[in-house]
């Protein structure tokens, strides 16, 4: 017999704590995680906008960089207008159905988002280290499957997690101790044994992360010989400071990814809103540095969106007069 506290039905929403044991801060939190977001919102749209408009910038590298663009505003707008709802209006609540398609956007891109990376650093290896190569290698067309290569791959993954986690029975207690409906936080309500999709999402988040980092430093790794090896000084500068901004990034992306997984699983001690808070800088933080370091840092894009901006204070002058 189910007991009093479990129930089948999948009509029950969830309650978002918001930042557990800091509630009466929610305004203030909501501060920094509005501006990030409005930040995240203009410079990817900016990168996305001089990538399409600027044929200068149809090349495998700016395609790269607008995937990112693109999994950065999707990342974004999956975890904060909730959050912001939360914190503003105390609007806790979140449907069944919406809680685990949240998830299932956030974990899939997250791996998408890997790949990406992953590609990136292809990218630099191949045009540093095989330059006459790099147009037959790395075609327009090329570029585009491995996109959809990487998403695919996310959503391959995610979806047996997806099943096994909405397939659990869930009790009527549903308080979920997080800004958003993170995995372990919701697996915690259900009133089955979870040992099953946690160890899933813990295997397959390691060995992902695991392959995508060793082949991303073996690329970087011999981008590195290679410019060390260049005769111009200021050649090697400028890999250097072109690599060392992909690198400083992809380093935020995985410590953090991994940092904010395995927290949730060993608290080490700490209190709960320092694993919420953790992660919900890991999902908005990179989103607003990305499009600064991959986009607006590059000569090539801040040409673009310079260019850009020109054009709209043309037409704004224009329909002035």
């Amino acid at each position: 017999m189910s007991s009093p506290n479990q129930t089948n039905t999948k009509s029950l929403p969830f309650l978002l704590t918001g930042i557990p044991g800091l509630e009466d801060l929610h305004i203030w939190f909501s501060i920094p995680f509005c501006f990030m977001y409005i930040v995240t919102l203009l410079g990817n749209s900016m990168v996305l906008l001089a990538v399409r408009l600027d044929k200068n910038l149809h090349e495998p590298m700016y395609y790269f960089i607008s995937m990112l663009a693109v999994i950065d505003l999707i990342f974004s707008t999956a975890v904060v207008p909730k959050l912001l709802d939360v914190f503003w209006l105390g609007s806790r609540e979140i449907a069944f159905e919406a809680c685990f398609i949240q998830m299932f956007f956030i974990h899939t891109f997250t791996a998408v988002e890997s790949g990406v990376l992953l590609a990136m650093s292809f990218d630099r290896y191949v045009a540093i280290c095989n330059p006459l190569r790099y147009t037959t290698i790395l075609t327009s067309s090329r570029t585009i499957q491995i996109g959809l290569l990487s998403l695919a791959r996310g959503a391959a993954v995610m979806t047996p997690l997806m099943c096994l986690i909405t397939s659990l029975p869930y009790c009527k207690n549903r308080v979920i101790l997080h800004s958003y409906c993170e995995h372990m936080a919701v697996v915690e309500q259900a009133c089955a044994d979870p040992s099953v999709s946690d160890l899933y999402s813990i295997i397959v988040a390691t060995l992902l992360v695991g392959t995508d980092s060793v082949f991303i430093t073996f690329s970087y790794g011999m981008v590195l010989r290679s410019v060390l090896r260049m005769p111009s000084r200021e050649a090697r500068l400028k890999a250097l400071s072109t690599c060392g901004s992909h690198i400083s990034i992809i380093f935020l992306f995985y410590v953090g990814g991994l940092l904010s997984m395995y927290l949730q699983i060993f608290s080490f001690g700490l209190a709960p809103h320092t694993q919420v808070l953790v992660a919900d800088f890991y999902l908005t933080v990179p989103p607003m540095l990305n499009p600064l370091i991959y986009g607006i840092k590059m000569k090539q894009i801040r040409g673009g969106i310079s260019r850009l901006l020109e054009k709209l204070s043309g037409l704004r002058f224009s329909h002035a007069y």
